[in-house]
C-alpha cells in the first residue's frame, strides 16, 4: 500500500491570498501527486496554514518548491503579526497518516533539512520526534526571540542549526523541520481586548506552567476584531480532550466577568477528537462513530472496491 503523510507547513503571511495562492500552486508544481487538503489564513495572526497529502518523496519536493516561493514573496523585516515566527516558512511538520511510521516522517525531516539547508542556505532546525537533542524538541523553544533576536540567538554555539549557515537568511530567517503525531490547533476567542487575560488563561492550561500535559497556549490580540484569543495547539487530543479545554477556558474567563465569543479549529482535525466533544455534550452513552453517516458510506465504498480488486 502507497503510504499517505500529512505536511503542514505554516508560511508567515496570511493578509495576501494572492501570495499565499502562489505559495501553495509552487508546491503543487513541484510535488507532482501531492493533494492541497486545506488553507486557513489569519490576518490578525498574518499566518497561513497550508495541508498537504502525499508521498513522502513527493511531499519533500513540495515543501521545497513551497520554501523557494515563500523567500522569494516573504520579507520579514517588513513582517508584523500576532503569532511568534522564525521564518518566511515557520515549521514544517511530517505527520504519518496511513502505511507510514514517525521514523519515515522523521527520515523526510532530515532529507528535507538538508535540501533546504544546501539549495537556499537556509537555516534549518529540527524539533519533535525529528530533535537532534532534548533541549530542541519544543518548537516554542527554538522560535524564542522570534525572527527578531535569531542573529543574536544563532551566535551562541548552543543554537547552532542542525543544517545550513549559522546565520540567518537575510529576508527569510530559518525554518523548523520535524514529525510529529496530529495536532489540533484551536483557538478561543474572548469577549474583551484584555491581552493580559488572555494571557493569564493561556497559563492556566499550558502544560509548562502547570496546566494539561498536552497543551500549549498564548494569548494573542485580534486587532481587526478588537479581542484577544487563547491560541492552543492540543499534541494529543485523546489525553487532553478539545471539550475539557474549552471548559477550562470559559470558567476562567467567566471568573472575570468575560464571555467566549467563539472557537476556532485551524487546519484539519481528526474526526474522533469532535465526536468526543459532540458525546460529551449531548451526553451519548455510546461511541458515534459507527452511527455517522459518512463514515458507514465511507465503509462500504472501501468494502466494495477490495472485493472488486479481489
Amino acid at each position: 500500500m502507497k503510504s499517505l503523510i500529512e505536511c503542514i507547513p505554516n508560511v508567515s503571511e496570511g493578509r495576501r491570498d494572492d501570495v499565499v495562492a502562489r505559495i501553495s500552486a509552487a508546491a503543487l508544481a513541484a510535488g507532482p501527486g501531492v493533494l492541497l487538503l486545506d488553507s486557513t489564513s489569519d490576518r490578525d495572526h498574518n499566518r497561513s496554514v497550508l495541508t498537504f497529502l502525499g508521498d513522502g518523496p513527493s511531499l519533500v519536493r513540495a515543501m521545497a518548491g513551497l520554501a523557494a516561493a515563500a523567500l522569494e514573496e516573504i520579507d520579514l523585516t517588513r513582517h508584523q503579526g500576532g503569532h511568534p515566527r522564525l521564518g518566511a516558512v515557520d515549521v514544517i511538520p511530517f505527520v504519518p497518516i496511513r502505511g507510514a511510521t514517525s521514523a519515515d516522517c522523521v527520515a523526510l525531516a532530515k532529507q528535507l533539512g538538508e535540501r533546504l539547508a544546501a539549495t537556499y542556505s537556509l537555516p534549518v532546525y529540527l524539533y519533535e520526534d525529528a530533535a537532534s537533542s532534548e533541549g530542541r524538541r519544543n518548537l516554542a523553544t527554538i522560535r524564542k526571540g522570534e525572527f527578531e533576536g535569531l542573529a543574536k540567538k544563532m551566535a551562541d554555539p548552543e543554537w547552532k542549526p542542525d543544517y545550513g549557515p549559522s546565520r540567518p537568511h537575510p529576508t527569510g530567517g530559518a525554518v523548523v523541520v520535524g514529525a510529529r503525531a496530529p495536532l489540533i490547533a484551536y483557538n478561543v476567542n474572548l469577549g474583551t481586548s484584555d491581552l493580559a487575560l488572555a494571557d493569564r488563561i493561556a497559563k492556566a492550561i499550558r502544560h509548562v506552567s502547570g496546566g494539561y500535559r498536552f497543551v500549549k497556549a498564548m494569548g494573542v490580540k485580534l486587532e481587526e476584531r478588537g479581542i484577544v484569543q487563547v491560541s492552543i495547539n492540543m499534541t494529543n487530543y485523546e489525553k487532553t480532550p478539545l471539550h475539557r479545554v474549552f471548559e477550562t477556558v470559559r470558567s476562567e474567563a467567566e471568573r472575570h466577568g468575560v464571555p467566549v465569543v467563539g472557537s476556532e479549529i485551524v487546519g484539519l482535525v481528526p474526526q474522533p477528537a469532535l465526536l468526543a466533544a459532540a458525546s460529551h455534550y449531548l451526553r451519548l452513552e455510546a461511541d458515534p462513530g459507527p452511527q455517522v453517516l459518512e463514515n458507514k458510506l465511507l465503509d462500504v465504498a472501501f468494502d466494495a472496491l477490495e472485493r472488486s480488486a479481489e
